[in-house]
């Protein structure tokens, strides 16, 4: 699979995992929406997905933009969570950010075999084992952006392994609980993080020829701490 500079897939991807991402969380506006628990399962590993897109790019091996990639996510890491425990009602983790700024220096010290990558992902991956519960998705969230970039030139059936990486990223036993007495939403969503990096994947290797969305560029960013604004907004007006 050949990355562009700039790729309509990989936009196109970003703009589905955003869309994920807020349908699962107007899960707390207020009103019985738990189905939208399963396409909310695709949104932390569409982006873990486009993070692995983004490092596997040539130019990014020679350059500092990795470096920027990585402050704009601890800069809206700081910024994003006051909104989200505006609004998530008693959190018992961060916001999602930190938990990819340690898979992003995990994934880039297993791509780049310099001393100081290797001692910054060895420290991502020693936070995620000590502090898992409060990491949003824990210390298989923190793996999940390597397990996708070791598969993403690799043929299809490769995506299996962060698929239970993801499963296990969200609380399988819950799930696995929750499924065996027939709950639809848990059966579902399992089904989901298993095939969240396939669908990503083809979808990345055979949406090129559609018409590409607006690229994703570092405005972006404002977008995780402002949907959280906007959706308590609307919890306010419902109430």
């Amino acid at each position: 699979m050949h990355m562009t500079q700039r790729d309509g897939a990989l936009d196109l991807l970003k703009w589905l995992a955003l869309l994920s991402m807020v349908l699962d969380h107007l899960r707390y506006v207020g009103y019985s929406v738990d189905i939208l628990y399963v396409p909310g399962r695709l949104a932390f590993p569409w982006f873990c997905l486009a993070m692995a897109a983004n490092l596997s790019r040539v130019r990014t091996v020679t350059t500092d933009s990795q470096w920027h990639y990585l402050g704009w996510l601890l800069l809206f890491s700081a910024l994003s969570e006051i909104p989200y425990r505006m609004y998530i009602p008693n959190p018992g983790t961060l916001n999602v950010l930190p938990t990819l700024a340690l898979g992003l220096l995990l994934a880039r010290g297993w791509q780049h075999r310099t001393l100081q990558s290797r001692l910054l992902a060895a420290l991502a991956l020693l936070l995620a084992a000590l502090f898992p519960e409060r990491l949003m998705f824990g210390f298989f969230g923190v793996l999940l952006p390597l397990a996708m970039l070791l598969v993403i030139r690799r043929p299809w059936y490769f995506s299996l392994l962060p698929g239970v990486v993801c499963l296990a990223a969200n609380q399988w036993e819950v799930l696995y609980q929750a499924a065996r007495f027939g709950n639809a939403s848990a059966v579902l969503g399992i089904a989901t993080c298993l095939i969240a990096p396939l669908a990503g994947l083809l979808l990345l290797r055979h949406a090129g020829r559609l018409k590409p969305p607006p690229p994703m560029r570092r405005w972006a960013y404002t977008l995780y701490p402002l949907h959280f604004l906007l959706l308590l907004l609307v919890r306010q007006i419902a109430a």
